[in-house]
């Protein structure tokens, strides 16, 4: 019964997290509103631009991701060993065949996209393909299903488009704040409104600066367990958790950072593609749960 209850807390989490967003960009209209001398102009402008971005996310997002990573997809007929895999994967399961994609780079990962089974898709780079056995594919591929079946797709790839709407509605924020708003207000207010102007613009400043902080939290707020839970269905699914934990040795033992990756997409992968682990400090800003754990109980299994 956990997997299941973990499933539908991923479903409630998703339209929660879709709510935290959009009210981040309301209070940051809000301020805008306030630095620009018409709070109902900025609120206004706010709640359009966070219900079109919540709804491009939530429809478009998977799109996005695989735009943002140049993937290009494949068929039976330009791969028909992943094709196969993937359906015999979708068979035991009982889950649609997703949309499946290739990303030409030597770095070997994967990452699964889509707001439900029936519009997922499972991306792998052809370094995922030359360097792996079969049974470590399998592993993978079996990992990125549970993700799509378990529902954890559709708020992974909807942070990708909501962090940068946040950090984009900021940049705006601080760029006007700091150059026009600043003037317009003491032309409407004079200089006897020189104090509550001061106050506004500090205001706007610093939820300028935390906005896209937030948002970063909450992107890390989507829970570590999230791996190790598609890591057990991964073993469940295959039978053969070695075949996983080798895979993810190989993963992360390989040096090359994945060119197609970045910062916002990063969290999508099955491990982070972007290999800048330098510091404990950083593993503890790390979406993902550290290899060396998730191997450990893959291979206790």
């Amino acid at each position: 019964m956990t997997i299941y209850n973990d499933i539908t807390q991923n479903k409630r989490n998703s339209y929660l997290l879709m709510a935290v967003f959009m009210l981040v960009i309301m209070a940051i209209g809000w301020a805008f509103g306030q630095v620009m001398g018409s709070t109902a102009t900025g609120m206004t402008i706010a709640f359009v631009f966070a219900s079109v971005s919540a709804l491009i996310s939530y429809f478009y997002s998977d799109k996005i991701a695989l735009s943002i990573s140049h993937a290009q997809e494949v068929d039976l007929q330009s791969d028909r060993d992943l094709f196969h895999l993937m359906e015999n994967l979708c068979i035991a399961t009982g889950l649609p065949m997703p949309k499946l994609y290739i990303i030409n780079d030597s770095a070997p990962n994967a990452f699964a996209t889509g707001r439900d089974p029936q519009h997922a898709a499972i991306c792998v780079t052809t370094g995922l393909l030359q360097k792996m056995e079969k049974r470590e594919l399998e592993g993978v591929l079996a990992h990125e299903l549970s993700h799509v079946k378990n529902y954890d797709t559709r708020m992974m790839t909807m942070v990708v488009v909501l962090v940068g709407v946040v950090a984009l509605l900021s940049d705006w924020m601080l760029r006007f704040t700091m150059f026009g708003g600043s003037r317009r207000r003491s032309n409407r207010n004079g200089d006897d409104g020189g104090g509550l102007q001061v106050v506004f613009l500090l205001l706007g400043i610093l939820l300028a600066i935390l906005a896209p902080i937030i948002a970063t939290l909450i992107k890390m707020a989507i829970s570590r367990q999230r791996e190790y839970l598609a890591d057990a269905s991964a073993a469940l699914i295959t039978r053969y958790p070695e075949g996983l934990a080798s895979a993810l040795q190989k993963i992360g033992g390989d040096p090359a950072p994945l060119k197609e990756a970045n910062k916002a997409t990063s969290h999508l992968y099955i491990a982070n593609p972007l290999k800048d682990h330098k510091s404990s400090l950083n593993n503890l800003f790390d979406t993902h749960p550290p290899l060396e754990d998730r191997i450990a109980r893959l291979r206790a299994m």
